[in-house]
């Protein structure tokens, strides 16, 4: 495919990019891999109860869907009814390349179906890969200021293995800016609201290589999935679905001979060259952020040719204001200000966060709790909310059953977030996520210089599991409702103390309240909210630390592994606890909160906020 500014070339029947020519590089990926290692889709799936298995799909037909002077849109299916191969999985996968006239780059998407009568598989992971060519491409750019210069494959080959293959220290670097610092492909993921633009720039010509994603419809488990973006190859995904961040809980389970289609995508591949007025890295980065915004204004786009894939003519809208009600801090309801609002596949309350198989479309309420969610697929849906400032998530009765140029409107739509009785004290900020908590600066041997003077993404930083130990070598540090700082005496991981010769202990976080009157025969309310967990267990205690058996204990949960990947939140769990009076004491109190599970230095939680209410009133 050829439009005069860009030239893509991919093998058939497979349908593997294996070639993309522009601004004088004949090839701007990596030419010393395998066709098939270039720019390829793949997945990861396995039968009921067996191992995962690793399909890199390649197609067995080719077809031009549509062939125009403004358009090219080509198709490669691959189907699994008579493959031979144990690794295909039982899906019919058809992808799909775009290319249109005075566009610098091209577009593409794969349509993955599971027809009728077909048998049952689990899938974890579904993905694009674009290899880009290493001897040009070392400057890595995700957002404003998470830009920089990146290692090498080279670098990292000759680099000492820390806790896991993928972190790296680098200590012979070709370029000697980087010495001594820690490459993990993890510490670059971001949420999938917060990356639709973003890529690589070669040194020499300064060209940009960008994935655009303008529409987050298709991705996996709502708004503030984690996923993987790039790496050192150089490397530049999209995340379809995967278990980072998440675990196996989102694995997209399918019966046996359950119906099944979705279209991943269109994201668009963008290809731009410095000029003479604008030669820098920068205004290629900005030139970037300018088409991601030309392509979300331009979704859903009018050109796909696939019956799957709806214009805008053929989608619905929903609109409606949301509010807030608790009485213990308005006796009037409150507007739902920022309060992410979305349409997800039918499900238990909070569902959304683990559903991969459906699509999404979430939209951000202005401050008033009006909201309008646009280009909505037809279909059946519940409505799903939760507001920052709140606990706890939101549903909305009654299915939402979207048509053909539908414009539903919901009025006055109200949320009780779970409240017992009025706040005695609360530490943190409900917001899903534990970056407000205290996170250390990294070991000085272990460092990523991109942010060393970034608060926000402080959290990235390798090792900073084992740095609780160090800080805390003979105990656990105790917190006082009124004294203490959530920000600075508050750690923001739960993990397992590092006992040396690779043996870990539990921990328990104390925090010290005052009760100026306990009422008999009452009772209280403790509300913990979780942003992560990794195989964790909390146990609580009130007033009496060595009491054997805790006086309330979750169940051990999760499977994010966002302590070790540097995620600041994986998937989002609320516990409540009903506390009788007795459990109180008039004066000084000691809550105890035990993590027993001692599995290794990744096996914890992170809180996200802890209220304790009294008795209603």
């Amino acid at each position: 495919m050829d439009n005069g500014n860009v030239e893509v070339t991919l093998n058939n029947p497979q349908g593997d990019v294996i070639g993309i020519r522009h601004g004088g590089i004949d090839n701007l990926l990596e030419f010393h891999h395998k066709e098939s290692n270039r720019g390829y889709l793949d997945l990861v799936w396995n039968r009921p109860r067996e191992k995962g298995r690793y399909d890199r799909v390649d197609g067995t037909k080719f077809e031009i869907i549509t062939q125009t002077e403004d358009t090219v849109e080509i198709s490669f299916v691959r189907t699994w009814e008579n493959s031979t191969y144990s690794y295909v999985s039982p899906l019919i996968i058809d992808r799909r390349y775009i290319m249109r006239r005075n566009v610098s780059g091209f577009y593409a998407y794969a349509i993955l179906e599971h027809p009728e009568g077909w048998p049952a598989f689990e899938m974890g992971q579904a993905r694009v890969v674009y290899k880009l060519n290493g001897q040009k491409f070392h400057f890595m750019a995700m957002s404003d200021d998470r830009q920089r210069v990146m290692p090498t494959e080279q670098d990292r080959s000759r680099g000492e293995t820390l806790a896991y293959k993928e972190a790296v220290l680098i200590t012979h670097p070709s370029n000697p800016e980087l010495q001594g610092e820690v490459d993990d492909k993890y510490q670059y993921s971001g949420e999938t609201d917060e990356t639709k633009v973003r890529g690589w720039i070669s040194d020499d010509p300064k060209i940009g290589f960008w994935m655009i994603t303008p529409s987050d419809e298709f991705h996996a488990a709502g708004p503030l999935k984690q996923e993987l973006t790039n790496h050192v190859g150089p490397v530049l995904l999209n995340m379809f679905m995967s278990r980072h961040f998440a675990g196996r809980d989102i694995n997209a389970a399918f019966g046996e001979g359950e119906e099944w289609k979705k279209v991943f995508g269109p994201y668009m591949v963008y290809i731009n060259s410095a000029t003479s007025e604008h030669p820098s890295s920068r205004s290629l980065w900005e030139d970037a952020k300018h088409q991601m915004k030309i392509e979300t204004e331009s979704w859903p786009y009018d050109f796909t040719r696939s019956k799957d894939y709806p214009h805008s003519s053929e989608r619905g809208t929903v609109s409606g204001q949301l509010f807030v009600r608790d009485r213990y801090m308005n006796e009037n309801d409150m507007p739902g200000a920022s309060a992410y609002v979305g349409l997800a596949a039918p499900g238990e309350v909070g569902s959304w966060q683990q559903e991969g198989k459906g699509y999404q479309f979430w939209t951000g309420a202005n401050e008033d709790g009006h909201f309008v969610i646009k280009n909505i697929r037809a279909g059946v849906y519940n409505l799903y909310a939760w507001v920052p400032g709140f606990i706890g998530d939101y549903k909305y009765e009654d299915n939402i059953i979207v048509t053909e140029g539908s414009e539903i409107r919901l009025d006055g739509i109200v949320y009780e977030p779970p409240r017992y009785g009025p706040t005695i004290w609360e530490m943190g900020i409900p917001d899903r996520k534990a970056d407000e908590f205290y996170v250390p600066d990294p070991s000085p041997m272990l460092v990523n210089k991109l942010f060393i003077n970034s608060k926000p993404d402080r959290f990235r930083q390798y090792g900073l599991w084992s740095r609780y130990s160090e800080i805390y070598p003979d105990g656990d540090p105790v917190y006082t409702i009124g004294a203490s700082d959530y920000t600075k005496d508050w750690y923001f991981a739960h993990v397992t103390r590092d006992n040396g010769n690779s043996t870990f202990v539990p921990t328990t976080r104390t925090i010290n309240f005052e009760l100026p009157r306990v009422y008999p025969w009452a009772s209280y309310r403790l509300q913990i909210v979780v942003a992560a967990s990794q195989a964790a267990q909390i146990q609580v205690r009130f007033n009496d630390p060595w009491r054997r058996r805790p006086q309330f204990s979750t169940r051990t949960a999760g499977w994010d592994n966002a302590i070790a990947r540097h995620g600041i939140h994986g998937l989002y769990h609320l516990y409540s606890f009903e506390v009788p009076w007795y459990y109180l004491r008039l004066g000084t109190n000691t809550l105890s909160l035990t993590q027993p599970r001692a599995w290794g230095a990744f096996t914890g939680l992170m809180y996200d906020y802890i209220r304790f209410e009294g008795p209603p009133r």
